[in-house]
Parts: structure tokens; sequence; C-alpha cells
């Protein structure tokens, strides 16, 4: 286990400080531990936002292992779920997916500051919560392929979430819309999809995790309707539209059926966005 000493000269750490330091840890394990120390010291008050600090720096990519090697999706290979190897492979992708959401959560609360001082703590502990979820996601995952004969970094993966993060580092608005309520959201459909084919082979142990992370990303995603429509209400946006007009220039692949409906509802989608949905699916 990673420990960390938060206390700086008796003085609470600076949050910000906190977010770039996970960010920058490259070694996942080391990176997961501190994001679970640090989110524990946030919430019991020891950790806090320090308003004379620096301006966040330009994004940049985070602190990264040698492995997985990062590929085009097309260049990663499709394996079924019947061997210990394929759900392995499984697990990984699913795993990498979660270690960058730590950091995509690290880096909202690190770069988005421009909120008065209640929203602004309000937006801290959503992402700081989310980011701790993220890191038990992955060190569970870890542990269910360590179980499968496997360790993060045996397959190769993509680059999709942060290549994301990087195009919307300019706009809270953006990163809100086309992170959690896209590419997050994506999860929640897919995954009832994936537990069905893990129970087809009968892998109970991993349909497990599977159920836990699903149930906890619907607050993530919730999280990130909550504060884009705080965000367009501050702008005088109507929400739809501009969520319609960010993601066709964004250009996202990702909104395509068929939805978990059940899922968005609670995590904030409207029966009106819902029933819109369709409209914006990609071919």
């Amino acid at each position: 286990m990673h420990t960390v000493d938060i206390s700086r000269a008796g003085q609470a750490f600076d949050l910000y400080a906190a977010a770039a330091e996970c960010l920058a840890t490259a070694d996942p394990q080391a990176k997961c531990a501190k994001t679970r120390t640090y989110a524990a010291a946030f919430v019991a008050g020891e950790l806090r936002a320090d308003p004379k600090a620096p301006a966040p720096e330009p994004i940049r990519f985070p602190g990264r292992p040698l492995l997985p090697q990062l590929v085009h999706p097309k260049q990663l290979p499709k394996r079924g779920l019947g061997s210990a190897t394929g759900r392995a492979a499984f697990l990984h992708a699913i795993a990498h997916i979660e270690l960058n959401a730590v950091d995509l959560a690290w880096d909202a609360v690190y770069r988005f500051r421009d909120f008065p001082d209640d929203a602004a703590a309000d937006f801290a502990a959503d992402f700081v919560r989310t980011a701790d979820d993220e890191a038990r996601h992955f060190n569970l995952l870890t542990v269910r392929m360590a179980e499968l004969g496997h360790a993060y970094g045996d397959f190769d993966a993509h680059n999709g979430l942060w290549e994301m993060a990087e195009r919307t580092a300019h706009s809270a608005l953006a990163r809100m819309a086309l992170v959690p309520r896209v590419l997050e959201a994506r999860g929640l459909d897919v995954t009832p999809g994936l537990i069905e084919r893990l129970r087809d082979v009968g892998d109970t142990a991993s349909i497990a995790l599977l159920e836990v992370i699903l149930r906890e990303e619907v607050a993530h995603v919730g999280a990130g309707s909550r504060w884009f429509r705080w965000l367009c209400e501050r702008d005088g946006l109507k929400p739809w539209p501009t969520f319609a007009g960010l993601v066709r220039a964004y250009g996202s692949q990702a909104v395509r059926g068929p939805f978990n409906l059940a899922a968005r509802r609670a995590a904030g989608f409207s029966e009106d966005e819902l029933a819109a949905l369709p409209g914006l699916s990609g071919p």
C-alpha cells in the first residue's frame, strides 16, 4: 500500500496540488493509492482548495506506465470470453477505462475552478468522490485479473478517453457533455449485455464486479449531468440543443443505441433527452 503524508508544515494540503500529483503519478497502483488517501483526507476536511494556488497548467498526458501499449481501437483484437485469457483481456479493457477515469476526475478538479465558492466545493466533492470510486474499481479489476493469471499492462489498450479530455480542456461545459454524458454513459448502455455474456460462461466473480461498477457509474454520469445543466443555466443556454450541438461538433460516435434508459434516467437524462437520443446516434 502506497501511503502519502498530506501535511505541509502543519497546514492542510492543497486540493489542486493533490490532483496534480495524482495526475502525474505513473505507477497505476500508486496513482490509485494516492487517490484513495487524498479522497479520504478531502472528506475529513484535511485537504482543501487553496484560493491562492497557481492557475492550472495546460493539459498534458498524465503519468502512465510503459505498458499497456496504446494503439488505435481498430488494432485491438476481438477476444472471446470462453477462456481465462479472453476474460482477462476483457477485464483489462475495463480496468484501462477506470484508470483513465481516475485521471479524468482529477483533471476536472484541477482544471475547472470558475465557480462561486459554494458551487466550487460541491463540484470538487463530486469529482473527488468519482476519482475515489474509479480507483477502487481499478483495484478490484486488477485483483480479478490476477485470479485469471494476468496483470494490467498484459494487453494493448487505446487512448480515446484521454484524447477527449485534451479536446475539452478549454471548457467545463464541453467536458461535462462529452465525457460523463457521452463516453461514460456508453458504459451504462453496454454493461448489461456484457454481464449476460459473462453469465453465459459462468463467470460469477467478474459479474459481481461489473454489477458494482454499473451501479456506481450511474452516480458519476449523474454528476456530469448535474454540472452540465448548472453550466448551461449559468451561461443562459438550453441544455438539449447545447448537448446535441457539442456532440455533433466533436464528432463523437459513442452516442448509439441500444440505450439503457433506466440507467440513463437515473443518471439525470430527462424524458425529452431520452426520446431524442436516437437522433444523435452515429452510423
